[in-house]
C-alpha cells in the first residue's frame, strides 16, 4: 500500500516576488535615497551660504546624511528579500495547513464510470 502525502494547497500569498518587481523596488529605493542626499547637499551650501545659527550642529548632520546615504544606498539596492526560511515571522509565528483537499464531492456527485459491454 502506498502511503499518499498530505495535500498542501498552494497559496498565492505564499508565491514570492517576482525578480522585475523586486529590482524596480529596490531602484526605487535607491533613487529616494539619492534625492535625500541632494536634498543634503543643497541643504549644506545654502546653511553654509547664509551662515545659519547653530552652523556647528547643522553642518555635522548634514555631513553625515552626504556621507552615509550613498553609502546605505548602494548596500540596500544590491540587497536581495531574505528567503522564506530566514523570516522571522515565520519563525515567531508558523502558519496552519489545512490538511483536507480544496473539495469533496458527495457519493451522489461521484463521477460515474462508463463500462463498455462490448469488448
Amino acid at each position: 500500500m502506498v502511503k499518499r502525502q498530505a495535500y498542501q494547497p498552494i497559496l498565492i500569498t505564499d508565491a514570492s516576488r517576482s525578480q522585475d518587481d523586486q529590482l524596480t523596488s529596490r531602484q526605487k529605493r535607491y533613487v529616494l535615497m539619492m534625492g535625500i542626499r541632494v536634498a543634503c547637499v543643497i541643504g549644506g551650501a545654502i546653511l553654509v551660504g547664509t551662515k545659519a545659527p547653530l552652523l556647528w550642529l547643522w553642518l555635522p548632520l548634514v555631513a553625515l546624511g552626504m556621507i552615509l546615504i550613498p553609502w546605505l544606498a548602494v548596500l540596500l539596492a544590491n540587497d536581495r528579500p531574505p528567503k522564506e526560511q530566514h523570516r522571522l515571522a515565520s519563525r515567531f509565528q508558523p502558519r496552519h495547513r489545512d490538511e483536507t483537499p480544496p473539495m469533496t464531492l458527495a457519493a451522489e456527485e461521484q463521477p460515474h464510470k462508463i463500462i463498455d459491454a462490448e469488448p
